[in-house]
């Protein structure tokens, strides 16, 4: 009797917040009042990671700076200062990646390959042709897609091995044909990163491997070492140090996003298995004690039958004390009342992972403007997405869902535009270059048309 009543007591432990949007008779009862058309007005009640990259750029410079100025004995003296490894050699041999795929254990391997397999045709479909437009008789446009020259793809390797994070960043490269990949990922104890970060690489082909983790890897990638060709862009996830060295970097080098603590919102009404739900916010929260998760519902009881889900799963799941800083540091149940008010929140927060589990979730998906990704449906978890949708799980974090989308064929691809013109055609839009040339007192620009269409230059 006595354990029954300390399991209770556990339960009761995982009762996540509860923010009220819906409206009342007497008006808003929420603490924002209603969901509107740009989302509930108080925003800011809902719970996000803080995450001060600014901060951070001030902790990574002298890192950064210490690496440009003196290479590869800059990044192994800081691995061995965070990382506690001191290495050999930053580059990893070409043996250990094949000892490590030769050791990977065949059903991961399986799981790879195939995980690779589907997301090289989701990013295939990606692909863009050139476009030649005739704006006028003589006068041709063609836009050009071609791919940056070098990357440096960055895994991460902290409390987890991403081998999966192998695939969505080196596949989609691959497919936009980029000439030269390098991956880095940080050490573990033996110098080396995870064995099956090694063997993804060895599977996908590429053997430009470092053993490198957080600002010291970013800074090696965008401003080369002996050991690594300085790269164009960086891509790929990590901690809050890597997102400020990225910022640091960023035009010296291109790089993706500013990648943040991840998050999910579930939008879920009555019809919702609440097994299903509680599961996948336990599985976001596994990545990160600073992991955000929302549950959006119509349904107060919905919301009642996860609180039970979560007190009957939690205590059972491999990361516990990381699942349940992340559920309550900052993680809700918001209720409104309708969907309508639902997507409004969900578009408001912009998340990186989306889940919409409810009646005609196709319509409902449809109707969202800002999430990384959208799993619609009861049997299209975050966690397949993560793995083997085909789809990249590389995504935009904190908001930036807004205005940003996630790792794809073309954040390695650049459009050129290519202008050909015969000096009839040039002739004919001459008068409305001198009239806007003119407009902007840039007589020169008007001069540099009219010297090639004036006498006798065909």
């Amino acid at each position: 009797m006595g354990e029954r009543v300390v399991e209770r007591a556990r339960r009761l432990d995982v009762v996540l917040a509860r923010i009220d949007y819906r409206r009342t008779p007497s008006g808003p009862a929420g603490p924002a009042g209603p969901a509107g058309a740009a989302g509930p007005a108080g925003l800011t009640a809902l719970p996000r990671a803080g995450g001060d990259v600014g901060s951070a750029v001030d902790a990574v410079a002298r890192v950064c700076a210490d690496v440009r100025a003196r290479g590869d004995a800059a990044v192994i003296e800081a691995t061995e200062r965070f990382d506690g490894v001191r290495l050999e050699s930053v580059r990893v041999p070409p043996a250990a990646l094949k000892r490590a795929l030769d050791d990977l254990d065949p059903a991961v391997r399986d799981a790879l390959e195939e995980a690779a397999r589907r997301a090289r045709a989701v990013h295939t479909a990606q692909l863009r042709s050139d476009v030649t437009v005739e704006v006028a008789p003589g006068c041709r446009v063609t836009e050009r897609w071609v791919p940056v020259g070098r990357v440096g793809l960055y895994v991460p390797g902290g409390r987890v091995a991403y081998p999966s994070s192998v695939v969505m960043n080196v596949v989609p490269a691959q497919v936009a044909e980029v000439a030269s990949l390098a991956v880095a990922s940080p050490p573990q104890p033996d110098g080396l990163p995870h064995p099956a970060v090694l063997a993804a690489c060895a599977l996908l082909g590429v053997e430009e491997v470092y053993a490198a983790g957080g600002a010291q890897a970013v800074a090696m990638f965008a401003y080369g070492t002996a050991s690594c060709p300085r790269v164009d862009l960086v891509t790929g996830p990590g901690n809050v140090y890597v997102a400020a060295a990225k910022r640091l970097v960023r035009g010296v080098v291109g790089v993706d996003a500013e990648a943040g603590p991840t998050e999910i919102a579930v939008l879920a009404d009555g019809s919702a298995d609440p097994e299903f739900v509680a599961a996948d916010l336990i599985a976001q929260a596994e990545h990160d004690p600073l992991a955000a998760c929302l549950l959006v519902t119509t349904s107060a009881e919905l919301g009642d039958a996860v609180d039970v889900e979560l007190g009957r799963q939690v205590p059972g799941t491999p990361h516990r004390e990381r699942v349940e800083a992340a559920l309550a540091g900052q993680s809700a149940i918001v209720l409104v009342d309708d969907i309508e008010a639902g997507v409004a929140v969900v578009d408001a927060w912009a998340p990186e992972h989306l889940e919409v589990m409810t009646e005609d979730a196709a319509r409902v998906a449809a109707t969202v403007r800002n999430a990384g990704a959208i799993f619609v449906g009861a049997y299209a978890p975050v966690s397949l997405g993560d793995y083997l949708a085909g789809s990249n799980h590389v995504l935009p974090t904190a908001g930036t869902a807004r205005h940003s989308g996630g790792l794809s064929v073309g954040s390695f691809l650049r459009g050129i535009h290519v202008v050909e013109c015969d000096r009839g055609a040039l002739a004919a839009v001459a008068p409305r270059v001198r009239a806007l040339g003119g407009a902007e007192d840039l007589g020169a620009h008007v001069e540099a048309v009219s010297v090639r269409v004036r006498g006798d230059h065909s």
